[in-house]
């Protein structure tokens, strides 16, 4: 990242740091959501409370509800990643 930026790598990590925080932060607040557009788009969603199995005895347990971030990668990435080509 850096290499490309041609910048330091202490400004890189700097910069990818201030990017996770504020991102982490605009998330924790009530319907947060982080659009970057031609990238994705980072949420929170609620995941439901649910039975699990403890593999070590194999015996049902309960896992609670909780919020969880989630990303939804935009049409740009998602067309790169696949590899079709630009129109």
């Amino acid at each position: 990242m850096a290499k490309d930026a041609e910048i330091t790598k202490v400004a890189a990590k700097k910069a990818l740091e201030s990017f996770i925080e504020n991102v982490t932060n605009t998330l924790k607040k009530k319907d947060g959501k982080v659009a970057l557009v031609g990238f994705g788009t980072f949420s929170v969603t609620e995941r439901a409370a649910r039975t699990g199995i403890n593999p070590a005895t194999k015996q049902p347990i309960k896992i609670a509800a909780k919020k969880v971030a989630k990303f939804k990668p935009g049409a740009e990435l998602a067309d790169a990643v696949a590899g079709a080509k630009k129109k």
